[in-house]
C-alpha cells in the first residue's frame, strides 16, 4: 500500500515502456498505477531494479521494503539539514538554510504548540517538530523521479498515528494521573445514569482521533499521485481505444494537467504535515487541559 510519485516526464516514459512491454495486449492502467503506488521488496529506481533484503524471523515479515528505504532517507535528510544549520549557530543574523529552518521551527513552537497546548507546551515541541519534518521529508521525496512516498502507505501513517495516540494519553496521565485522566473524559455534572452510555463513547473517541489522522494523511498523499498517473495513462488509453494520433493529440493536455497536480502536491506536502502536527497538538491540549 505504497505510493510512488514521479515527475510527469518520468511517468510518461514509464507508461510508454509498460505499453510497449504488453505488445498486442491492451494497456492496463490499473496495473500500471498499482505498480507505482504499491510497496515492494524491489526498488525500481529509474529502470534500475534494486533488490531489497527480505527477512522473516519467527514467521514475522521484517523485510526492508521500498517504503522503509524512503523513511530512512527522510530521517537521514532531516538530520543532515539540521546538522548543517547548527554549524551556523554562531551567526548573529541567521541566513540561508538556518534561516529557513528557524522560521519553520518557530512557527511550530509559537503558532502550533503554544497556542494549542495551554499547560507546558514546550515539553511537546520536540515531538511535534520531529513529526512535522519527518512527514514533510517523506512527502517531498515522493515527488522526485525514482523515489516513493512512504506516507502513501497506510502502515506508515498508522504508525505515526499510534505514536501520536501514546503521546496524547501520556500527556494527560502525566498531568492528572490515570484515574483523573479518564475521569476527565466525561463532562462535569453528567447524570450518573448517563455515565455507562457516555464513557464507552468517549473511549471510542480516543481511538477515532488518531484513526482520523492516519486516514487523512494516507488518503491525501495517495490521491494526488494516483491522479498524476491517471492523466499520463490517459494518453495510452486513448491511443489504444482510438488511434495513436488521438493519444498524441491528447498528450499536451494530459501532461499539462499532470504537471498542475504535481505542483499542487508541493503545497500538499507541507500542508498535510502541518495539519497532522496541528491536530496532534490540539488533541494533546485537550488531554492535558480539559475544558472543565
Amino acid at each position: 500500500m505504497l505510493l510512488s510519485s514521479e515527475t510527469a516526464g518520468a511517468l510518461q516514459a514509464s507508461a510508454g515502456q509498460a505499453a510497449a512491454a504488453h505488445g498486442d495486449q491492451a494497456f492496463d492502467p490499473g496495473s500500471h498505477i498499482l505498480h507505482h503506488i504499491l510497496d515492494s521488496n524491489e526498488w525500481d529506481f529509474l529502470g534500475l531494479k534494486v533488490p531489497l533484503v527480505e527477512w522473516h524471523p519467527f514467521g514475522l515479515d521484517l523485510s526492508i521494503t521500498k517504503h522503509v528505504v524512503m523513511m530512512w532517507m527522510a530521517g537521514a535528510l532531516v538530520v543532515l539539514l539540521f546538522r548543517l544549520a547548527v554549524r551556523r549557530q554562531g551567526e548573529l543574523v541567521p541566513r540561508g538554510l538556518r534561516n529557513a529552518l528557524e522560521v519553520l521551527v518557530l512557527f511550530i513552537r509559537d503558532e502550533v504548540a503554544r497556542k494549542s497546548i495551554p499547560d507546558g507546551p514546550d515539553r511537546f515541541v520536540g515531538y511535534l517538530l520531529t513529526t512535522f519534518f519527518f512527514i514533510v521529508g517523506c512527502n517531498l521525496l515522493g515527488l522526485f523521479p525514482g523515489m516513493a512516498t512512504a506516507t502513501g502507505n497506510i502502515s506508515v501513517t498508522a504508525a505515526l498515528a499510534l505514536i501520536a495516540f501514546v503521546v496524547i494519553q501520556a500527556g494527560g496521565i502525566h498531568r492528572y494521573g490515570v484515574l483523573t485522566h479518564f475521569k476527565n473524559l466525561l463532562p462535569p455534572g453528567l447524570p450518573p445514569w448517563l455515565v455507562p452510555v457516555m464513557f464507552p463513547l468517549e473511549i471510542m473517541s480516543m481511538f477515532i482521533k488518531p484513526f482520523a489522522l492516519c486516514i487523512r494523511l494516507f488518503a491525501n498523499m495517495m490521491a494526488g499521485h494516483v491522479v498524476i498517473l491517471a492523466f499520463i495513462s490517459l494518453i495510452f488509453i486513448l491511443a489504444r481505444v482510438f488511434s495513436p494520433g488521438v493519444g498524441l493529440a491528447a498528450s499536451p493536455v494530459a501532461v499539462a494537467f499532470a504537471l498542475f497536480v504535481y505542483m499542487l502536491e508541493l503545497l500538499v506536502a507541507f500542508l498535510q504535515a502541518y495539519i497532522f502536527t496541528m491536530l496532534t497538538a490540539n488533541f494533546i491540549g485537550m488531554s492535558v487541559h480539559p475544558s472543565h
